[in-house]
């Protein structure tokens, strides 16, 4: 949620919107100085200790993430890390650990073309002020967004949450409706709700400082 009037209350009411995703912890980050908060409801699979609670930093603090899926390959890329002199150690053995490790050393777009599994990222930088949305090859993990009636920008995994927070329209897609009729789904990026797109597979979304929004792809499906 990157917008002027986040606090607590609309992360929690936004996570508790769709607490059935992952009803272990609830977490939040938010930092007001940039007006930016993460809420996360985690679903304790690989590592069920706190250590795998999120949002989650990097031990530099540069990046801070919350993560909904599953990464196949994390015990790869721990060994790999560990031949490329990772030594700082683990805390656990969660693939959101994993994750923000490799932030730190590779940086988001190393890390996001590396990643093999289902997911949908918020990654946080804390150095270029830049926030990415990111979701898997596959599209296996939703991500929905919209910009906010003060210009902001809100995401979750799924649309209710962004309908609870009061900072957007809720004003139906009346053009998406004979896509639903006719193919049982709307495709990405539109959705039945006007202003709440769907990030498409394969894709990441980054927010500048200045507020601007940029879609692009990260894989190609030719290849």
């Amino acid at each position: 949620n990157l917008h002027k009037n986040v606090n607590q209350e609309i992360l929690k009411k936004m996570a508790l919107a769709i607490n059935h995703r992952g009803p272990d912890n609830i977490g939040i980050w938010l930092d007001k100085n940039i007006n930016l908060g993460i809420a996360h409801n985690r679903l304790s699979i690989i590592d069920i200790s706190k250590n795998g609670n999120q949002p989650m930093k990097t031990i530099d603090g540069r990046y801070v993430i919350a993560f909904n899926g599953e990464i196949y390959n994390h015990n790869d890329l721990r060994k790999e890390l560990i031949k490329n002199n990772w030594t700082n150690g683990w805390r656990g053995t969660s693939d959101t650990e994993t994750l923000v490790t490799c932030l730190q050393v590779w940086g988001i777009d190393k890390t996001i073309e590396k990643l093999n599994g289902m997911f949908a990222i918020a990654i946080y930088d804390s150095t270029l002020h830049k926030l990415t949305l990111t979701r898997d090859r596959l599209g296996i993990k939703p991500l929905y967004w919209a910009k906010t009636i003060q210009g902001g920008i809100i995401f979750a995994s799924e649309i209710k949450a962004l309908l609870v927070s009061g900072l957007i329209d809720q004003e139906l897609n009346w053009s998406a409706g004979p896509k639903y009729l006719s193919l049982g789904y709307v495709p990405s990026p539109e959705t039945l709700f006007s202003g709440i797109y769907k990030l498409p597979p394969g894709h990441s979304l980054t927010v500048d400082p200045a507020g601007a929004v940029k879609i692009e792809s990260y894989w190609n499906n030719e290849c």
